[in-house]
């Protein structure tokens, strides 16, 4: 029997399955590389911990592994029911928050080696309790922001037609590639999202039908429909690579989003923009400036919610997935 243990958080509902330990070595190369060696040699693990019926479309994965950079106390690899992602904001809030659950790290600066880069996240105290609990903290902190890797726009209003309906996009990075459209005209609500799934994918089938990429010829694979808010200063849904919708208001998807207002004049460095999800949590941004790119921080809170052990039994013919 192989056995597999994780830990799942949500952040903001959005699920993370955080696994800690690895059943092979991936040596002691960059993170980007160990990645490799994943998709190449390993990417049966990721189906099993990810894909029904020991897990669902909806669940995003984090392997921890050790840093190459010698600056950095963590290494993580996020990957979903169809592949890899670069970078996962409400993912590395996830991590972080399970992180301080386990014990493994205390309020204060924590840097985190990506396949794309090296974030830092801060885990904040946690708050005084107030009525039974007064004076007394939380059992553990799961207050986090994540100053992203740098991000920037792309390609500024691509028009992209659906069914006879044109829209515009700009084609932002914010470590994962984005297609973030306002002209769409639909109601971003919980009561719609089998429409928004609907036409967020039929956008993304029409940028590969049209060869709309991000830099280099990347595949952009996260759509983004943006809309009005009575609680933020806007609200979002987005559809990600696998068709299931993020939960929280998507922390790459937000850096994107402040590279956009960025680029527009409608953030300054240092404004805190507070962008909602379809679901109703949100997230607080802010951007600071290196060169023409962003430096984005994302800050929300995540939460533990069951820990235990995966089990594979080797007569298992769906042991690796459906």
């Amino acid at each position: 029997m192989k056995r597999i243990p994780f830990l799942d958080s949500h952040t903001g509902g959005e699920p993370t399955r955080l696994i800690t330990s690895l059943p092979f070595d991936l040596g002691t190369s960059s993170v980007a590389d160990k990645l490799s060696t994943l998709k190449t040699h390993h990417d049966d693990l990721r189906r099993t911990v990810l894909l029904e019926p020991r897990g669902s479309d909806v669940l995003v994965g984090a392997y921890l592994v050790p840093p190459a950079d010698p600056t950095c106390q963590f290494g993580v690899i996020f990957f979903n029911n169809v592949g890899y992602l670069g970078m996962c904001g409400h993912g590395t809030i996830g991590l972080i928050a399970s992180l301080a659950y386990l014990g493994k790290v205390q309020p204060g600066i924590i840097r985190v080696e990506t396949p794309v880069g090296v974030v830092e996240a801060t885990l904040h105290d946690s708050p005084l309790l107030s009525g039974d609990g007064s004076g007394v903290r939380s059992e553990y902190p799961n207050k986090v922001s994540v100053q992203n890797i740098p991000a920037y726009r792309h390609l500024t209003h691509i028009p992209v037609t659906v069914d006879g309906k044109t829209v515009h996009g700009d084609v932002a990075w914010g470590g994962n590639w984005f297609f973030l459209v306002h002209d769409h005209g639909m109601d971003v609500h919980m009561s719609n999202l089998e429409a928004l799934t609907n036409f967020a994918w039929r956008v993304r089938e029409q940028l590969t039908a049209n060869s709309i990429t991000g830099a280099d010829g990347a595949e952009i694979d996260h759509v983004e429909l943006f809309a009005e808010s009575n609680e933020a200063d806007s609200k979002s849904f987005v559809l990600c690579p696998g068709k299931a919708y993020d939960r929280s208001p998507c922390g790459t998807g937000t850096s994107a989003k402040l590279a956009c207002l960025y680029g527009d004049g409608k953030l300054q460095v240092g404004q805190i923009w507070r962008q909602q999800s379809v679901v109703g949590s949100i997230f607080e941004g802010s951007i600071q400036l290196d060169g023409d790119k962003i430096i984005p921080t994302i800050t929300g809170e995540a939460w533990v919610m069951s820990e235990g052990t995966i089990l594979v039994d080797e007569r298992d013919p769906f042991g690796k997935g459906i």
